[in-house]
C-alpha cells in the first residue's frame, strides 16, 4: 500500500474554487483508476491557503499508472492554471495497517 500526502499552497482567495474545481477529477480517478482507496484534495481547516492531499494506492504498479493517467494530467493542469504558489507532497509504503481502536474501544500503536 502506499499513501501520498501533502499540502498545496494557494491564495486564500482561491481555494473554494480550486477545490471546487477539482471534484471532477478527484471522482474520476476514483472512479476510473484500479487501486486507488482515496484521493482526496481537501481545505486545510486551520490554514486559509492550504489545501490538504491524501492519496491510498494498492501498490507501486497501480500508482505508476496514475502518473500516466489523464486525470492525473487534468487535475495537475487545473491546479497549476489556478494559481497554487507551491507544493510539497511525499510519498510512503506501507508495511502493515491496523484498526487504531482495539475490540475495547481504545486507541492503541498495536499492529496485532
Amino acid at each position: 500500500m502506499i499513501i501520498i500526502a501533502g499540502e498545496i499552497t494557494i491564495p486564500a482567495e482561491k481555494r473554494a474554487d480550486a477545490i471546487e474545481g477539482s471534484k471532477p477529477f478527484q471522482q474520476a480517478t476514483r472512479d476510473d483508476e484500479a487501486g486507488c482507496q482515496a484521493y482526496v484534495f481537501a481545505a486545510d481547516p486551520c490554514r486559509d491557503d492550504v489545501i490538504q492531499v491524501y492519496e491510498l494506492w494498492d501498490d507501486a504498479e497501480t500508482l505508476a499508472a496514475h502518473f500516466l493517467h489523464e486525470n492525473y494530467f487534468n487535475m495537475r493542469n487545473f491546479l497549476g492554471a489556478s494559481g497554487i504558489t507551491g507544493a510539497v507532497t511525499h510519498k510512503y509504503r506501507v508495511d502493515a495497517v491496523a484498526p487504531v481502536y482495539n475490540s475495547e474501544h481504545v486507541a492503541t500503536v498495536d499492529f496485532d
